[in-house]
């Protein structure tokens, strides 16, 4: 008998294929997604004890278990329970925020606080996670329906307010990293100010140098100083001929969200 893990439920089976699991699992030979040890298999391997197995089947809604299953196994052992855990506020749901805000729900961190105060026009579609249907939404609330659309089973609060040196603290101060993701150098420069008075142990992650087209080396992660991370090129801010652009905008948000990622997982070098 092998002792496997099946969509995270622990069973004993007699010695048998992947595919042959597979056929019993979903009564179907090729509708499947089959994860052994978080690898995607396209050929039929022999089963081991201790293997871990995510079958999902295609086109279905998987429930939260299988769906929990499905992301520890895509992303390796451990890994995906710390995500599950983190808390992370995202201050500005622009180009930075509203990419930032998907990749995490995407990755399965836990608990999200998303804050902004405005609400969606067509200059933002050139760079940001919105569509044409979400014109005169705020932005909060449509970053949180397309989450549900990918990931419901994350926990999701929208403030739709404006962030400050006086509610800074009280908006973030139960979570574990803030990410920094407005437009202006000012209130970039007001918000790492506010978190490192108010909330010193609270990390923050934070965007600076993302416009126009130049080479996508030049944005980097840089930790500014103690609890604090700093992505971008540090000096292309956008002005006449040299706007804000989806591809460079798109970069600096992933430094971010892999960072965030570093820090929930308790790796602190950039």
């Amino acid at each position: 008998m092998l002792n496997i893990k099946l969509n995270g439920k622990e069973i004993k089976i007699n010695p048998i294929s992947a595919f042959n699991l597979q056929k019993e699992y979903t009564q179907d030979e090729d509708e499947s997604v089959i994860i052994v040890n978080g690898f995607q298999i396209s050929n039929d391997i022999e089963l081991s004890d201790n293997d871990e197995i995510v079958i999902i089947k295609k086109g279905v809604m998987p429930k939260k278990e299988e769906w929990e299953s499905m992301l520890s196994a895509r992303h390796s052992p451990g890994v995906y329970n710390k995500l599950k855990s983190g808390k992370v506020a995202i201050a500005g749901l622009g180009g930075l925020g509203s990419n930032i805000a998907l990749m995490l729900a995407r990755s399965g961190v836990g608990k999200l606080l998303l804050v902004d105060f405005d609400i969606i026009e067509p200059s933002n579609l050139n760079r940001q996670q919105y569509t044409i249907e979400d014109l005169g939404m705020f932005k909060t609330e449509a970053i949180k329906r397309i989450i549900a659309k990918i990931n419901p089973f994350i926990d999701v609060e929208i403030k739709t307010e404006k962030v400050t040196d006086e509610n800074a603290k009280e908006l973030f101060s139960n979570y574990d990293i803030v990410c920094e993701a407005f437009d202006k150098a000012d209130q970039k420069a007001m918000l790492i100010n506010a978190v490192s008075r108010d909330l010193p142990d609270t990390k923050m992650v934070c965007g600076s140098g993302m416009a126009g087209y130049e080479s996508s080396n030049t944005i980097k992660t840089r930790q500014l100083m103690k609890n604090v991370y700093i992505c971008g090129d540090l000096k292309s801010e956008a002005q006449a001929f040299n706007g804000l652009m989806a591809p460079r905008v798109s970069i600096c948000a992933g430094h971010e969200a892999n960072m965030i990622m570093r820090l929930l997982l308790d790796i602190e070098d950039v």
